[in-house]
């Protein structure tokens, strides 16, 4: 109910009217077969526009899920260069995982063998599984930890509910805090991964480069002279 009057109106073809009394802008709405909807309430006079009122919610919430659906993306996290990855920079990792996940955005994870760990592929699932645990808070896994390759990959996907409940309570709490800037945490994402990869090419590069042979000299079959070891200890 609109009980500020006059109003500022705009009629059901988008044209300016001018200042209107708000019953006379409702009988017009009538006569018209829609609604008075206020579209700008915090001026004065506020603005009223004559439209489909319900037509005009579903675009709306149309425009928002098109939004929210460009909004995701899926990012992905290394877990370094091989199993022996330090517990520290594993745990920056999940942390960084929790941000992107919290900020609406899927997962993916990725831990790589290096030459013999590839035996040892447990110990990736194991660490897989553990982080599935430290995120099950804001997360849900969306395809579980799968080995291909030299490689094991975990996607996670945000869950909703749950990133709502955590938001409310810190809010509640008075602890919300401010969303950090998610293009710094890409590029630190980003440097992570072009490190680990350069890493990895130049290891390959030298693994493949010819080894060099040393050179020896003639071996000296000659015995020694115990005469000649003699005078050069007396002669210092």
């Amino acid at each position: 109910m609109i009980r500020i009057s006059p109003i500022r109106l705009i009629d059901e073809n988008g044209e300016q009217r001018g200042l209107v009394d708000t019953p006379d802008a409702m009988r017009m709405a009538q006569a018209a077969g829609l609604d008075l909807v206020e579209v700008v309430a915090d001026s004065r006079p506020p603005v009223c526009k004559i439209m489909d009122y319900g037509k005009h919610k579903y675009d709306q919430s149309k425009k928002e899920a098109k939004a929210r659906q460009h909004g995701s993306e899926l990012k992905e996290i290394r877990l370094g260069r091989s199993l022996k990855i330090d517990p520290h920079d594993v745990k920056i990792r999940i942390d960084q995982a929790r941000r992107f996940l919290m900020a609406g955005h899927k997962v993916q994870i990725v831990q790589r063998f290096r030459g013999r760990e590839i035996v040892h592929k447990q110990m990736g699932e194991e660490r897989m599984f553990q982080i599935c645990q430290d995120l099950a808070d804001v997360s849900k896994i969306d395809m579980a930890p799968k080995t291909a390759g030299r490689s094991i990959t975990l996607l996670l996907s945000p869950d909703k509910d749950k990133i709502k409940a955590i938001k409310d309570r810190l809010f509640q709490e008075g602890k919300k805090q401010a969303e950090e800037d998610l293009a710094e945490l890409e590029a630190q994402v980003a440097a992570q991964n072009a490190a680990d990869e350069l890493a990895e090419q130049q290891e390959e590069s030298h693994a493949k480069a010819p080894k060099k042979k040393s050179k020896k000299g003639p071996k000296d079959n000659r015995a020694s002279n115990p005469v000649d070891d003699e005078i050069a200890d007396l002669l210092g």
